[in-house]
């Protein structure tokens, strides 16, 4: 009942805020120019930039990229020298060059992959400052580039004047981005925040405190407490799609999630925005159609997952045959939670580029575990914010591509044709995924000096797959136990890390910006209906066969390898 109450609010709560979004990213005065328009235009000025300018995608592509160097420049230089810098009461050293290198890049691709433990190793400078503004600013460059996107495929923003051929605007970058920040996330985190600090999450400068524990033994007699801005960077956390979090075990941490409340409003929070998105697509292409198209498939495919992570999580553990009574895997859980909303959060925060756990998924039964990296590998249910739907444009382009194939079309999204050009860069967003991760991961485990994992046998070659596949779909979640904070395991992220954040989006808009400058073709008898169930299915088939053809052999060697194991040890024990 919790699991269905969560969901339903998060719908419900995204419905209003998604037509909001649309308002604020349309091209006609919005409610909200009278509230935040003196800010922004004062941002402007700061930043040297005319934010009417319209741009074309490779203007708006260069823009995006180029924002995104500077900051990641600054990041690196204050995580590296925070020992120097101020708001470092407990006297934190500064990361090695590798460790400052990869979370500079994780938190700059919005994907807060964590080789480092926050409250031992950051400075309230670098968490309350740095991470936070990172945590606002990196959701709102790919929300404005999705904006972008939208523009494109509908023609542009100039498409009533430009002739066939021509390039079209597709909006500011610097406007979308400071509107996203300004008008989205910052209202949205400040109401989060002060309700995760009603539950008790700490919101504090002060150093962390040093008091006895309540079991005197001979070595420890005292204990310090972490505290610091905590509910403040929890709420961008969720509400951004980043994950991370203040504490190392993230939102298992009782400071950091301390109620049953706290645990919904978290959960809830992770997944507004992308569900926000979808409605915001549907207002943008003045298409209804195409938001309950979107709603469906993705809808249907994140409820068969979470059904089934809550059913593999209810069942018991194999480990523990014949040692404890059989119940809900229960390993790496917190009690006071559950196994129900431990799945429910897990298949959330790898369905969205999250990555923030309340469990370990490392815990998991295998089928949970198989749940959750196929959310990642799919990355295109709700997604991390803008590039989750920049992803389902990709595979409905190429749902399009092979229905217009298999009718004897030529393929069309919204009256613009899919040729040679849209289809090639597709084709290498099919196999970046594939290329990447299995690379990687088969260097990783030739050699068990690099690998650093804490399990032998197939869950071993899991953990390592899972880490370049989190770091991929920028979503930061881990099978911990993996010793990943040395230098070949910081560089080879920072790679996938990259690859996985900017040809995924800057592709689309390339792609976008092509079918912008074709003449519009009018609908015919003969055009291929896209806002129907047959479709929907189409779409439902690629997204499932393209990941499953992908990915079969590492499933095998992974969590159904790992499965058939544990079925048979549980077997024999329970013969014995």
């Amino acid at each position: 009942m919790e699991v269905i109450l969560i969901f339903t609010l998060a719908l419900l709560l995204a419905w209003p805020l998604g037509h909001y979004m649309t308002g604020v990213f349309s091209a006609g005065p919005h409610w909200s120019d009278k509230v935040f328009m003196p800010l922004e235009n004062g941002i402007f000025k700061l930043l040297g930039v005319k934010s009417t300018q319209g741009m074309n995608w490779k203007s708006y592509g260069i823009a995006f990229l180029l924002s995104n160097l500077v900051l990641g420049i600054i990041a690196y230089l204050i995580l590296l020298f925070q020992h120097v810098l101020p708001l470092n009461p407990n006297g934190i050293e500064g990361l090695s060059w590798d460790l400052a290198l990869h979370t500079a890049v994780s938190f700059l691709t919005n994907t807060n992959q964590q080789h480092y433990s926050g409250q031992a190793q950051l400075t309230y400078l670098s968490q309350g400052f740095l991470i936070v503004t990172l945590q606002f600013v990196t959701p709102a460059m790919a929300l404005a580039v999705c904006v972008a996107v939208l523009r494109g495929i509908l023609g542009g923003r100039n498409a009533d004047d430009a002739g066939e051929g021509e390039e079209r605007d597709l909006g500011n970058y610097y406007q979308d981005t400071v509107r996203a920040v300004l008008r989205v996330m910052l209202p949205l985190a400040a109401v989060v925040a002060v309700a995760l600090s009603s539950q008790g999450v700490p919101a504090s400068y002060s150093a962390s405190p040093t008091v006895p524990v309540l079991e005197q033994g001979q070595s420890l007699t005292e204990q310090t407490i972490p505290l610091g801005p905590v509910s403040a960077m929890v709420a961008i956390k969720q509400l951004g799609t980043n994950g991370g979090g203040w504490f190392g075990p993230n939102s298992s941490n009782p400071q950091e999630n301390p109620t049953p409340v706290s645990n919904a409003i978290q959960t809830i929070a992770l997944v507004l925005v992308p569900m926000a998105v979808v409605f915001m697509a549907g207002g943008m292409v003045r298409r209804r159609g195409f938001t309950l198209l979107s709603l469906s498939v993705m809808g249907f495919l994140s409820l068969l997952f979470i059904a089934l992570a809550v059913y593999s999580e209810q069942q018991p553990n194999a480990a523990f045959t014949g040692l404890a009574q059989q119940a809900g895997n229960m390993e790496g859980k917190e009690v006071r939670l559950g196994t129900d909303v431990s799945a429910l959060w897990a298949t959330f925060t790898t369905q969205t580029s999250n990555g923030s756990v309340n469990a370990m998924h490392d815990s998991l039964n295998p089928l949970a575990g198989l749940v959750t990296r196929s959310g990642m590998l799919i990355n295109g249910i709700w997604g991390g914010i803008g590039c989750g739907f920049v992803n389902f444009l990709v595979y409905v382009w190429l749902a399009v591509f092979i229905a217009g194939l298999m009718i004897g079309r030529t393929p069309e999204f919204f009256g613009r044709k899919l040729e040679k050009r849209e289809i090639s860069w597709l084709g290498v967003l099919l196999v970046l995924p594939s290329a990447v991760i299995l690379t990687f991961t088969a260097i990783t485990v030739t050699f068990p000096s690099l690998t650093g994992n804490s399990n032998p046998g197939l869950h071993g070659i899991s953990q390592v797959f899972y880490e370049y596949t989190s770091a991929f779909a920028n979503n930061g979640s881990g099978f911990e136990g993996l010793g990943d904070n040395t230098p070949w395991w910081n560089l080879t992220c920072v790679v996938v890390l990259i690859l996985g954040r900017y040809l995924p989006l800057v592709i689309p808009l390339l792609i976008a910006g092509s079918l912008a400058k074709k003449r519009r073709v009018p609908t015919t008898a003969g055009t291929l209906p896209l806002f129907n169930p047959t479709f929907a299915v189409t779409l439902v088939t690629v997204i499932l066969v393209v990941n499953f053809l992908s990915f079969l052999p590492s499933m095998v060697l992974g969590p159904i390898g790992e499965a058939l194991e544990l079925s048979q040890q549980s077997a024999v024990l329970a013969g014995q």
